[in-house]
């Protein structure tokens, strides 16, 4: 017979922590006589971040009081207390490896579901002074589990817990966990964990990215898509950088010209994704370090070279730099494509989104329909200044020609006067929120959208509004990406990266290359996102002990040594920069 032990309630407060603030509900008080359990929590208690906690799926937090004897032992402890692993209901009985998704208990007046294991994050080390206690609760088995609430009701700490329901497919919370932060998994399981409609959404869309990964050929052996995209990359043609000479030389607008590159030997280069992307090493000429940039690669797939495509920015060092000194016959060191910014297949509609330079990764995507002789509903919709700042517009509307279903846009915010309506563009003024909606966009369609961050919200949001499911709007960010601290009250300080606080490391060379800045290493320093932090690159993160996979990205060249190991290794050609530090000279795509 199971019981609950304690009920535990918190609200939110703030919390110290490595000299900034965590904004947490993390810390539980257990409370006597009876408490209301409504749809979203308990009375009393709150979440202080919702992307991660609560919500309907997530409303009660469960752990059992097995566990906490098997954590007094495992770690020496004889503090533990009822609430200490942020539990709301704190039991006798229901294990993990017995509970399965979608049971259904009955406890005092309410009724209960449960829904996913616990998501791993930092705050529950945060919680019990162990900062390792993320990758403990998975690498050990006792994660814990969610209740949504069916029935609400009141409950109180010694009543008996009645099951009254067993879920399909008998998947016990300690499986699914598995199969999403460990690796082994079958495919058979993530299909059973798919055929139960009680499983949460989160962990739902998870599993749908294992079976798409499984799908593409990348193995399970790869690291876990279902944890980061990044997994689900493809894997690098070469390892670090290699030489490719220059064979062309070309203008695409007023400030966009494009470089061919093609192997010395003359031989084909592997074949890259449309939609990805190269990272170059731009000599500086001055005798210093080279810079490192990435540029989205535009040109049409299977032929032997690659072509990149830059606009020269009036004070981008590495744009005018290729740009000025850069002439055929020229050698680069460049590292293979990557990126997950891919044309996924498939016979569905295509919405491809551009504004300015941003064209690049979605003209290659043109480019394969074409290559294929796509029969999909193809529409184009880019947006530009006018037709001095129109790159490739003859290239696009040739392929666009080339293609039986396709539906183009093209809108100048300006237009010069020598541009002409109907012919250069179809219509004077911005992409906007309301020329979207009046587009009559299928709602069946995957849309990609590429172009300066603001534009890109813009049309994110214009496209959900027109009814595309937000999970089919795919978007790709040419600089430093968003970063995700969850928890972090402090707000972004917006400070470009830099050098960090201290004299300078004596260790391997850092290379940021989304953020141009180079950083010699220093053991004062405890992992390469530490390091990051120190520079304000932006950064995502969760967990912090190589468990969750938020910080999975690609290791364009060198290698690193893991302290702790983590418990998936990352995706050939990624790392997790949350438990490592360089080995050698190290260049990220960060």
């Amino acid at each position: 017979m199971a019981t609950l032990e304690a009920v535990n309630v918190g609200m939110p407060q703030d919390v110290p922590w490595h000299g900034r603030t965590v904004h947490t509900g993390v810390w539980k008080q257990t409370v006597t006589g009876p408490r209301m359990v409504r749809r979203l929590n308990i009375d009393g208690d709150g979440q202080g971040d919702l992307a991660g906690h609560g919500g309907e799926h997530r409303a009660v937090l469960v752990y059992q009081a097995d566990s906490y004897r098997f954590w007094a032992r495992e770690l020496g402890r004889d503090d533990l207390e009822p609430g200490g692993f942020g539990e709301n209901f704190t039991v006798d009985g229901l294990p993990d490896d017995e509970v399965c998704i979608g049971d259904r208990y009955r406890i005092g007046g309410a009724l209960f579901e449960v829904s996913q294991p616990r998501v791993t994050c930092y705050r529950v080390g945060l919680r019990m002074a162990e900062p390792r206690m993320a990758a403990l609760l998975v690498a050990h088995h006792r994660p814990g589990f969610y209740l949504r609430v069916l029935e609400e009701g009141e409950v109180e700490a010694g009543q008996e817990i009645t099951k009254v329901a067993t879920g399909p497919e008998a998947m016990t919370v300690e499986e699914i966990d598995r199969v999403l932060y460990l690796p082994g998994h079958t495919r058979e399981q993530v299909e059973r964990a798919l055929r139960i409609p009680e499983l949460s959404p989160g962990w739902q869309e998870s599993m749908r990215a294992l079976l798409v990964q499984e799908d593409s050929g990348a193995g399970p052996a790869t690291g876990s898509a279902g944890l980061n995209t990044a997994a689900a990359a493809p894997r690098p043609a070469w390892p670090g950088f290699r030489p490719l000479v220059v064979t062309d030389v070309r203008r695409e607008s007023r400030s966009v010209f494009s470089l061919s590159l093609a192997a010395e030997d003359g031989s084909d280069l592997p074949a890259a994704r449309p939609g990805q992307f190269l990272t170059v090493k731009v000599p500086s000429g001055e005798g210093g370090p080279p810079l490192i940039r990435s540029y989205s690669l535009s040109g049409e797939p299977g032929t032997a070279a690659y072509r990149i495509s830059v606009k020269a920015e009036p004070h981008g060092a590495a744009s005018r730099r290729l740009r000025d000194h850069v002439r055929t016959g020229d050698r680069l060191e460049v590292a293979a494509p990557r990126g997950t910014f891919l044309l996924a297949p498939g016979d569905g509609p295509v919405v491809l989104v551009s504004a300015g330079v941003g064209v690049t990764p979605v003209l290659a995507m043109l480019h394969e329909l074409a290559h294929e002789r796509s029969g999909r509903e193809v529409w184009w919709l880019h947006a530009a200044r006018d037709g001095s700042e129109h790159a490739f517009a003859q290239e696009s509307r040739d392929l666009l020609a080339a293609l039986p279903r396709t539906r183009s846009r093209v809108f100048y915010s300006r237009p010069a006067a020598g541009d002409r309506q109907g012919t250069d563009y179809t219509d004077a003024g911005h992409l906007s929120a309301a020329s979207v909606a009046d587009l009559g966009l299928p709602e069946d369609a995957d849309a990609y959208l590429c172009g300066p961050d603001a534009f890109m919200q813009a049309a994110e949001a214009a496209l959900v509004d027109a009814g595309l499911a937000a999970s089919h709007v795919h978007t790709e960010v040419f600089g430093a990406g968003p970063s995700t601290t969850p928890g972090i009250t402090a707000p972004a300080t917006g400070t470009a990266p830099h050098q960090p606080p201290g004299p300078p490391g004596t260790g391997p060379t850092v290379s940021f290359a989304r953020s141009g800045l180079d950083v010699p290493w220093s053991d004062a320093q405890g992992s390469l996102l530490d390091l990051a932090e120190a520079c304000d690159v932006p950064v995502r993160w969760s967990c912090r002990t190589g468990v969750c996979h938020t910080c999975e990205l690609a290791l364009l060249s060198g290698s690193v040594a893991y302290d702790p190991d983590p418990v998936e290794p990352p995706a050939e050609g990624n790392v997790l920069i949350c438990c490592s530090k360089p080995a050698e000279d190290t260049v990220l795509d960060l």
